[in-house]
């Protein structure tokens, strides 16, 4: 079972927005200009990386898509935060 992952992900408050930005990452856009453009989250700055993280370190139904949702495939989950659009990129 994988202990650490790595994703990317883009907050936001409505959830049109982000089903807006799965689409458009769908079709082709590039995922650090939309979280640069639209992330509420001090990482949209960072293309929305959170780097490496452990599992457990994220609220459950975030670490729940980046420990068992399919990977590259962007995600959509509602947190107490707001809407994330989560691209998982690893697992080690």
């Amino acid at each position: 079972m994988a202990k650490t992952a790595a994703a990317l992900h883009i907050l936001v408050k409505h959830k049109t927005l982000a089903e807006d930005l799965i689409q458009q990452l769908n079709k082709g856009a590039k995922f650090d200009m939309l979280a640069k453009k639209h992330s509420t989250c001090p990482s949209g700055k960072k293309g929305g990386s959170l780097g490496e993280f452990k599992k457990g370190q994220m609220v459950p139904a975030f670490d729940k898509v980046c420990f068992t949702g399919e990977l590259i495939t962007p995600h959509l989950v509602k947190t107490k935060f707001g809407w994330h659009v989560i691209k998982v990129l690893y697992r080690t």
